[in-house]
């Protein structure tokens, strides 16, 4: 059974006053926990690529197919061609035998995903798993 995935529009930019973000006119109220619904997404950090919500229960036959539909064309959009580090958690559908033969049959340079440390986001991790990966550059003067 193919999956159901949506392009979601990209959001238009608000501008608003300085200073006037949080009042109450300009925002949108929410349950930040409880009710029965929830969303699941894929997407990228690496700029304004594909941002696809899945509507099926996630496995790892999905999984694949989420990444060979989006990953490439992302990378496209993004006009990186293969010039891309990729990198998911430790979740069992990313860790699959099936899903990490796909990422070798496609040669993608997968960056590890470093263990939980307290207190860091995952922008957090990402950011020092890539500073211990990359080369340091020099300053130039």
């Amino acid at each position: 059974m193919k999956p159901r995935l949506k392009y979601l529009a990209r959001m238009p930019s608000v501008w608003r006053k300085p200073g006037t973000a949080h009042h109450l006119a300009n925002t949108i109220p929410m349950v930040k926990y409880g009710g029965s619904s929830s969303i699941m997404l894929w997407g990228c950090f690496s700029g304004t690529g594909r941002l696809v919500r899945i509507e099926e229960k996630m496995n790892e036959a999905t999984c694949r197919e989420i990444l060979d539909e989006n990953l490439f064309q992302s990378a496209q959009d993004l006009r990186l061609g293969r010039r891309f580090t990729f990198q998911q958690d430790k979740n069992p559908k990313h860790t699959a035998k099936t899903t990490q033969e796909w990422l070798r049959d496609k040669s993608l340079n997968v960056l590890e995903w470093p263990g939980l440390e307290p207190n860091q986001t995952s922008l957090e991790r990402t950011e020092n798993s890539c500073a211990a990966t990359l080369p340091i550059q020099p300053d130039r003067a």
